[in-house]
Order: C-alpha cells, then sequence, then structure tokens
C-alpha cells in the first residue's frame, strides 16, 4: 500500500508543482494527506473499493475543478473517441459540458434529434435515461448518452425558469451536418446560416457568397451563429477574414508566453462592404464567438440578439502513459480589443430575446431574424 500511494503521490506532485519553493512543503503536505485519506477509505469504508476506478474518479475531480472543459479519459474511453464507428452509433446532436456536477448544454445543433425535441442552449442534464449524472464526468456521461442508431433515451433536464423538471424521450440518429445554409431573403437580403466551424465551413460560406453576389440586387448580409457551438479556430479565422480588410482577428494566450500567437485580416472583403448583421444568442459559442467578436470589434457587423455562451478556451488532448488521455484547457482567446470571451461571451449592439417558448430558427417565430430583416430593410 505504501508504494502504490507513493506513486500516487508523484503523480498528484507533478500535475501539482509550479516550481515555487515557498509552496513545496504545502504540496507534500497535501500529498501525505490524500494518501491518508485513500488509505482510510480502504480501510473503513462500509463497501469494499474498486481503487481504481476511486483514482480515476480523483484524477478528474482534479481535472474539472480547474474548469468545465478539462477532464480525464481513460483507456477505453479515449480509444472510443479516437475509433471511426461510422454509423455503428448514433448521437442526439448536442455539445455539452460539465458545470456543478451535472452536464450543460452548450448548443443543440439544427436538424438533430436534440433539437427536434426542444432541448435548448443552458439547459442542465441531470438524469441519463435512470442514472444520475451527478457523480460522473463529462466523458462517462457522452458515453450514456451514445447508443445504436433508432435507440430511445430519456433526458430529465432541469432549465431556467422552469420550476419542475423536463422530461424529453428521444430517439438516436446519425447525425450528419450540413454547416452551412444560404439563400435570400426579401430578394435583397443574403442569408447565411452556419451550423458549426467544420474543415469545410470556410469553402462553403465562399461559395455561397460568391453565388448570391453575381444577384445586382444584394445589399446586405445577414450571417445566423445563433446555436453554433463552434469547432475550428482555422476556420473561425477564415470565415472572419472574408468580411475584414486588415486588422487583428483573435489571439490566443498561454501559460508559455511563446506559445501565444495573433492572427491577422488580409485584404480584401469578399461582400465588397455590404452592411452585415451577425445573429447570436446564448447557444453561439466559441468560434462563432470569435467571429462575432472580430467583426463587431471592428465595427465591420451590427450584432442582435443575446449575449453568447462564453467559452473562450482552448482544448488539447494530451495522450498518458496508460493508453488514456486528459483534456486539458492549454490557452485563452482574446479579441481584438483585448477582451476574453471566457464565463463573459460577446454581448449584441442590439439585444433581443427569443419571444418564444417554442422558438425555432427560421420560422413564424423568429423574431430576431425579422427585426434584423427590418433593420436592413429600413
Amino acid at each position: 500500500m505504501i508504494s502504490k500511494i507513493f506513486k500516487i503521490s508523484i503523480f498528484f506532485y507533478l500535475i501539482f508543482i509550479n516550481g515555487s519553493i515557498s509552496s513545496e512543503n504545502n504540496v507534500y503536505e497535501k500529498i501525505d494527506l490524500f494518501g491518508e485519506v485513500l488509505e482510510k477509505i480502504n480501510k473503513e469504508y462500509v463497501d469494499e473499493i474498486n481503487q481504481s476506478e476511486s483514482m480515476d474518479s480523483a484524477i478528474n475531480g482534479l481535472l474539472q475543478s480547474l474548469d468545465p472543459y478539462s477532464a480525464y479519459m481513460s483507456p477505453e474511453i479515449f480509444n472510443e473517441m479516437q475509433t471511426e464507428t461510422s454509423g455503428e452509433f448514433g448521437g442526439l446532436g448536442i455539445e455539452v459540458s460539465m458545470e456543478s456536477g451535472v452536464v450543460k448544454v452548450i448548443s443543440p445543433i439544427d436538424d438533430t434529434p436534440a433539437s427536434k425535441a426542444g432541448i435548448k442552449a443552458g439547459d442542465y442534464i441531470v438524469k441519463i435515461d435512470d442514472t444520475q449524472v451527478q457523480g460522473k464526468s463529462l466523458s462517462e456521461a457522452v458515453e450514456l448518452m451514445r447508443g445504436p442508431v433508432g435507440s430511445g433515451i430519456k433526458l430529465t433536464v432541469r432549465r431556467r425558469g422552469e420550476k419542475k423538471a423536463l422530461i424529453f424521450e428521444i430517439v438516436r440518429e446519425i447525425i450528419q451536418i450540413k454547416s452551412v445554409k444560404a439563400e435570400l431573403l426579401d430578394k435583397n437580403i443574403g442569408y447565411i446560416r452556419l451550423t458549426s466551424f467544420n474543415e469545410n465551413s470556410g469553402d462553403q460560406i465562399e461559395k455561397e457568397i460568391k453565388r448570391i453576389e453575381k444577384n445586382e440586387s444584394v445589399k446586405a448580409y445577414i450571417l445566423d451563429l445563433r446555436n453554433n457551438p463552434g469547432g475550428l479556430l482555422s476556420q473561425a479565422i477564415k470565415i472572419s477574414d472574408f468580411f475584414l480588410d486588415n486588422g487583428e482577428i483573435v489571439s490566443t494566450k498561454s501559460r508559455k508566453q511563446i506559445e501565444n500567437r495573433k492572427w491577422f485580416a488580409k485584404k480584401g472583403d469578399i461582400t465588397n462592404g455590404k452592411a452585415i448583421i451577425v445573429l447570436i444568442n446564448y447557444g453561439s459559442a466559441s468560434a462563432s464567438e470569435i467571429v462575432a467578436g472580430a467583426l463587431k470589434d471592428h465595427k465591420r457587423a451590427i450584432l442582435l440578439g443575446e449575449n453568447s455562451y462564453g467559452k473562450g478556451s482552448v482544448q488539447s488532448i494530451i495522450p498518458l502513459k496508460n493508453d488514456g488521455a486528459i483534456r486539458l484547457t492549454v490557452a485563452k482567446y482574446y479579441l481584438p480589443s483585448g477582451k476574453s470571451i471566457s464565463e463573459v461571451g460577446v454581448s449584441p449592439d442590439i439585444e433581443v430575446n427569443e419571444s418564444s417558448d417554442d422558438f425555432v430558427i427560421k420560422s413564424e417565430t423568429d423574431n430576431q431574424l425579422d427585426y434584423a430583416l427590418k433593420l436592413l430593410n429600413g
């Protein structure tokens, strides 16, 4: 037992140590305390425990104490994450994080089972089928939500403003996301809906704008980033650059100054300077906030809707010796103004709240889109 605790102590020391001599003694005291607690649990707890699982929980607890996006992945979960399932498993179509021990919905994705069922950004998933989420890691909770295509799942949700828990029964599907949808509204407004930032999003948007630009009557654009949970940083930079002639788009700052980076726009605006309104809401996160924030800071677009989610951090997957991995926040995004997105999000220039509980994007109840169209049409 002593040797096992010693190995654990060294592990935690390597995680916690920050090179400060003044903090070393305190760190060693905490390491000793951890070993003592583990030994007491092993000897005194009412039921026999699985020490390996307990250690996994301890490691995950450490990571999740840092922020909602850092987490431990066991070798099994890490392997599944890397394996292409190509239709073997179905999904719900939601981007999630962990907050206060429960799963928080960052955003449901358009035309997916979660979106069709009525799951909303900001919902807290407290139970998956008959399993309580409290005490589970984010990876474990996500694993519970996966399953064969066509199989059902029951989610118990807590929603702000609702006194009672909401129950959603959803059927899993293969999630196929078409990230860009575009059309002409009112004969002269180019409408571009971006649902995620995947590897093809920038090329698709460029193609659609060039198609719309062939219509000489087009006078303005609406870029709809609502319920877009983000994706690839490279695509956020590329898409921002489409609408900017120059200037900083975004920067990242990490603990290591040598890894700090800045990205700048190249000359050339593919809309030829036409007016732009960007629609955002609480489900707009990460890459969506980079685009919205960059266009706002450069006064290139008017932001309309609700405050965005506030996910302004960069995660890296770091493999471990046990064939597992950790997802660790390694940097934060900063807008051209120098402001961080983390926890605060991007605020709209014109605040327009969703007016209906049954709100669906581009439907008869879409008052935010209606407001944007009226604004552009004068």
